[in-house]
C-alpha cells in the first residue's frame, strides 16, 4: 500500500455523516407525526360530514315523502344509523359506558347521553374540556322554529326544519388553530 493512498472514511467525515444523517431523521419523525395527527383529524372530519350529510338526506327524503312527523323522534338518536356503511373503528351502542375501557380510534354511542363519542387516537394535538380520555361527542339536535319560545323542541308543536349534528362540548386540533363548530 502507498503511503498517500485512502481506504474509506476518516473519523471526522463518518462523524459528518452521522450528524446529518441524524438530523434528517428527526425531521422526518417530526413530519410523520403531524402527518399522523393531520390524518386522524382528517378522517374525524370526513365521518362528521358524512353524518351530516346522512341527517340532511334523510330529512329531505321524509319532507318529499310528506314523512316528517317521524322525523320529531330523531334528535337524540344515533346518527350512525343514517349511514349505509359505519366507519371503521365504530363499535356500536353501550349504555353509559367509561371511556376508559375504550381503544383511541374508536366510535361508540352513548345511549343514556345520547351521544356519539370518539376517543381521540393522538391526543397530544387534540383540545377538549372533557375530563379522562380525550373525546369528542356529537348529538343530534333539532333545527326548528320555536313557536312558544320556551327554548326546547316540542314535537307536534315546533315545526322541524331539519336535523344537526352538533358538539356537545368545544373541542379543537392544536395546530388546526380554530374550534370546530
Amino acid at each position: 500500500m502507498v503511503r498517500g493512498e485512502r481506504r474509506g472514511f476518516s473519523l471526522l467525515e463518518l462523524l459528518i455523516t452521522i450528524v446529518i444523517v441524524s438530523v434528517l431523521l428527526v425531521v422526518a419523525i417530526d413530519k410523520l407525526l403531524v402527518l399522523r395527527f393531520e390524518a386522524e383529524r382528517t378522517a374525524v372530519q370526513t365521518v362528521i360530514g358524512a353524518l351530516r350529510s346522512a341527517l340532511y338526506i334523510e330529512f329531505a327524503g321524509a319532507a318529499a315523502r310528506s314523512e316528517l312527523k317521524r322525523m320529531d323522534g330523531a334528535p337524540g338518536g344515533n346518527p350512525m344509523s343514517y349511514l349505509s356503511e359505519k366507519p371503521d373503528g365504530y363499535i356500536g351502542e353501550f349504555y353509559g359506558p367509561d371511556p376508559a375501557v375504550f381503544e383511541p380510534g374508536t366510535w361508540y354511542f352513548d345511549l343514556r347521553a345520547h351521544a356519539l363519542v370518539y376517543v381521540v387516537r393522538f391526543p397530544q394535538q387534540f383540545v377538549t374540556s372533557l375530563q379522562g380520555p380525550p373525546r369528542l361527542r356529537l348529538a343530534v339536535e333539532p333545527d326548528y322554529d320555536d313557536l312558544d319560545r320556551n327554548g326546547r323542541f316540542d314535537p307536534g308543536r315546533d315545526p322541524l326544519r331539519g336535523l344537526k349534528l352538533v358538539a356537545l362540548e368545544p373541542f379543537y386540533w392544536k395546530h388546526e388553530g380554530r374550534q370546530e363548530k
